[in-house]
């Protein structure tokens, strides 16, 4: 098998993988399932990864990479602290609805503890990345003076606050642009 077949079959793999687990759940996909939806025999999936937990594993890990790679490289180009914890904000958002069948189906039968070191290495990395953020509006005198960690869980909290409640209550979903003004210039009223 050349290169290029073997990462088209990857692919093709991942896509009937993300299908089948966002349609039947984590339970009621089978490898049988995915290797036909794929175009392949299930021994040829088995090339690739060795069981069922591992595609899941692997489909957890390529989403949050794929997340992290996209907010790293909008900061990149981004000098403004507000507009960078705007950005982050609404990417978080945007990316959260996108990929909501995913979401849903992992707190249905593993809950978010599946793939618990994953998602914590995940989390402490963008954490670090809004911590940055944070302080370089500290020391540019844009932000208040607040302790930039608490600030950065703060945010943290909301954006994953947003996560759950796609999944619980996907109605009661709150706009992206409310969360940063909330965020940006709080409750209070200014003298």
């Amino acid at each position: 098998m050349n290169r290029r077949s073997s990462l088209q079959s990857k692919e093709n793999i991942k896509k009937a993988a993300l299908e089948a687990f966002s349609k039947y759940g984590y339970g009621g996909a089978s490898m049988k399932m995915i290797a036909h939806e794929a175009g392949m025999s299930v021994g040829g999936l088995y090339l690739y990864f060795k069981n069922k937990e591992e595609l899941y594993l692997f489909l957890i890990k390529e989403k949050l990479d794929e997340f992290s790679k996209t907010a790293e490289n909008a900061f990149k180009i981004i000098n403004d602290p507000v507009e960078a914890i705007v950005r982050y904000i609404n990417i978080s958002i945007e990316y959260a609805k996108k990929h909501k069948e995913f979401i849903i189906t992992q707190s249905k039968e593993h809950g978010f503890t599946f793939g618990m070191e994953i998602k914590k290495k995940f989390f402490e990395e963008q954490k670090a990345l809004i911590l940055r953020i944070i302080k370089k509006g500290i020391e540019n005198g844009i932000f208040k003076p607040f302790e930039p960690v608490e600030v950065a869980k703060v945010i943290m909290g909301l954006i994953r606050g947003f996560i759950i409640s796609i999944v619980i209550n996907p109605e009661n979903i709150f706009d992206a642009k409310y969360c940063t003004d909330v965020i940006l210039k709080g409750l209070l009223k200014e003298n």
